[in-house]
């Protein structure tokens, strides 16, 4: 199994979990979760056959733990960035003082005047380092980092929500919240 074939089949996989799951007839049940066998089948169905030791490895293999097993190991789902509704709980959690965002520069403008909006997601999602925000800002243009005053938000009662993988989530920031680049 070539690098390629893992990014591809990944790619494939958030696609279908997190935003389409209609394009293999599979459908959500709460917190996200798909019977592992009923997507392996629906995707060979589909022309699109993903084994179980492939499924296992870009689990395991993930930079980013985009995706999870339950206990069992027979349901999977992405962690966090669904487009679909299909409500997800994650644990609340307080913040650490700064978190950052990574967005193209094309988007500060707007930013400026609205904040962090969710857009299609369910979150806004944030970063524990600037390392990590630059990355995901660089996927859509000139990247730049954002420094969310997270702390002072929680303390103004802002949820925050911290999902298996690492990323911090919450529903707005708003653009007082924000320090941006000189």
């Amino acid at each position: 199994m070539t690098r390629q074939e893992l990014t591809t089949a990944s790619k494939f996989l958030s696609l279908v979990l997190r935003h389409q799951p209609e394009l293999l007839g599979l459908q959500l049940r709460p917190e996200g979760w798909v019977a592992v066998e009923e997507l392996l089948s629906a995707a060979e169905r589909h022309g699109r056959p993903i084994g179980r030791e492939l499924l296992d490895r870009i689990v395991q293999t993930s930079d980013k733990q985009r995706f999870a097993f339950n206990e069992d190991r027979t349901l999977i789902r992405a962690n966090q960035g669904h487009s679909v509704e299909t409500p997800i709980s994650y644990d609340e959690a307080d913040p650490p003082p700064r978190l950052f965002h990574g967005t193209a520069a094309a988007n500060l403008e707007s930013i400026r005047q609205h904040g962090l909006l969710r857009g299609k997601r369910q979150y806004v999602h944030l970063s524990r380092d600037e390392d990590t925000a630059r990355q995901v800002g660089g996927r859509h243009g000139k990247p730049v980092v954002l420094v969310v005053h997270a702390e002072r938000m929680a303390r103004s009662g802002v949820k925050f929500f911290l999902s298996p993988n690492g990323v911090w989530l919450t529903d707005h920031v708003p653009a007082s919240c924000l320090e941006y680049p000189a």
